[in-house]
């Protein structure tokens, strides 16, 4: 940790000095990706498919050793909840939805509800990338971003600059040692897709309400192109690469 703190001031310092912009010391690990002949990946949630379930949360826990303890999630669930005689809708994650969700509102008073799955949306331009000191958060060839923990100095930038929060430190507890103290986050299970597997969270899906795949399958550009599709939070400019089906604007 004292390791940590020495190079996260070093490296302020440094970047003071020299007037080297934050985005360019992450430009070493992104430089081939445009050189990258993979066209991407492509995530797709149906919001009128999920159940709330939470199968999704628990499988990601497992499979990314992410703390079981609440507060830490590379993907959770919220529910939204529009009542009678209200304009905003009731919004809640108890425990990020690891344990489903209880019956707390009359069905009576219930005008529309639905359960919205997050994760990171991998975004285009992530504002993660832009922000870390020391081009720990970078972007893959295939357009994931990725956090390399043997660099990670632990500063909570980009967990600040995520407008999703999407992104948490990892506990100094955690299972996975080489991680603590170091910024955590949805990476799509990357060890698993550069192997043609699918993300845990998917596989774990009962009702098929996440879709995942590369840019170029047919299945996904189909299934984008039948139905209107949102972003969250567009006006951030992020360019976001999970494709939301059945939300309100009110989700964010």
């Amino acid at each position: 940790m004292k390791r940590r703190k020495f190079l996260l001031a070093s490296s302020a310092v440094l970047a003071n000095l020299v007037g080297v912009s934050l985005a360019k010391l992450s430009n070493e690990k992104e430089e081939n990706v445009q050189k990258s002949s993979h066209p991407g990946y492509i995530f797709v949630v149906d919001t009128r498919k999920c159940i709330g379930c939470g199968r999704c949360v628990r499988a990601c826990k497992i499979e990314n050793d992410v703390p079981l303890k609440p507060y830490y999630f590379r993907t959770w669930v919220e529910r939204y909840v529009w009542l009678k005689g209200e304009e905003e809708p009731k919004v809640d994650s108890p425990n990020g939805g690891f344990d489903g969700f209880p019956e707390i509102y009359d069905e009576k008073e219930v005008v529309k509800s639905y359960f919205v799955p997050k994760l990171c949306n991998q975004c285009k331009d992530p504002p993660c990338v832009q922000v870390c000191p020391v081009g720990a958060t970078y972007k893959t060839p295939d357009g994931v971003i990725l956090v390399d923990e043997k660099y990670c100095l632990g500063c909570r930038y980009c967990i600040q600059a995520c407008p999703y929060g999407a992104r948490y430190l990892y506990p100094a507890n955690g299972p996975r040692e080489s991680r603590r103290g170091t910024a955590d986050k949805c990476t799509w299970c990357y060890h698993r897709i550069t192997k043609g597997l699918l993300p845990a969270c998917v596989l774990a899906c009962p009702t098929q309400a996440r879709k995942f795949g590369r840019a170029d399958d047919e299945r996904i550009l189909k299934q984008i192109e039948e139905n209107p599709v949102t972003v969250l939070k567009p006006e951030q400019g992020t360019k976001p690469r999970v494709f939301y089906i059945g939300i309100d604007s009110e989700v964010r």
